[in-house]
């Protein structure tokens, strides 16, 4: 899968960031997130990312 960076909150790859994938469908980097209290399937995740960042790529067009 290819990966198109769309926004994110620092300029280096280890910080909450919005891509677009090949498939047409978007892939967000985050922190995990462990204490939920939803059960999730093993081969899904939570993760959590700033408002501000989906702000950003819907200001800018990019989704």
């Amino acid at each position: 899968m290819k990966l198109t960076r769309l926004v994110g909150e620092c300029d280096g790859g280890e910080c909450p960031t919005l891509y677009l994938t090949d498939r047409g469908t978007l892939a967000v980097q985050g922190s995990l997130l462990t204490d939920h209290g939803r059960e999730v399937p093993a081969h899904e995740a939570l993760v959590e990312i700033p408002v501000e960042l989906i702000w950003k790529a819907v200001r800018g067009n990019l989704i």
